[in-house]
């Protein structure tokens, strides 16, 4: 008996044994799990905010890629209907014809291309919203206000020497 009150890591097992005792009344346990708990929360309202911005961008890429296709099939609508005009000029002369076709089928091929450029810029435009969005939102949960502005401070010097 004199041999474990003597020993060293008797002592030191009873003492731990207190600290844990002190740490479970004092109620450490439940303040850790509460704590991680909440932080899973959060994580999760983020991903499903993600998932949501996400189910977004693919909605309005899909809404464009209609009206692109709804352009195209104006524009094939357009070159028909030029292909028929054209065929009724065919007796008054052919110069005057190929002109008329040639005029009109470039107009359509500028009409695809600029609703394809306006398409995809509006696409890019909220994909890039919904993205920096999203990168404030984490950011202002994550960086703290000494970080942050020294990152923005960092940011604005990078963009004059882009912009110049």
């Amino acid at each position: 008996m004199a041999d474990i009150i003597a020993n060293p890591e008797t002592w030191v097992l009873v003492s731990f044994l207190i600290f844990m005792g002190i740490l479970i009344y004092a109620g450490v346990p439940g303040t850790i799990t509460s704590g991680l708990d909440k932080r899973a929360d959060n994580i999760r309202n983020e991903l499903d905010e993600a998932r949501k911005l996400r189910e977004e961008a693919q909605q309005l890429l899909a809404d464009y890629q209609r009206k692109r296709s709804e352009a195209q099939a104006e524009a094939d609508e357009i070159v028909a209907q030029a292909r028929v005009e054209a065929d009724a000029m065919a007796a008054q002369a052919r110069a005057t014809l190929q002109e008329t076709i040639d005029r009109r089928t470039r107009m359509a091929e500028e009409k695809i291309a600029r609703a394809e450029a306006q398409a995809v810029s509006d696409v890019r435009t909220a994909a890039v919203e919904r993205a920096v969005a999203a990168a404030s939102t984490l950011l202002a949960d994550k960086v703290d206000p000494a970080k942050r502005d020294q990152l923005v401070s960092a940011s604005i010097a990078s963009l004059k020497g882009k912009l110049n």
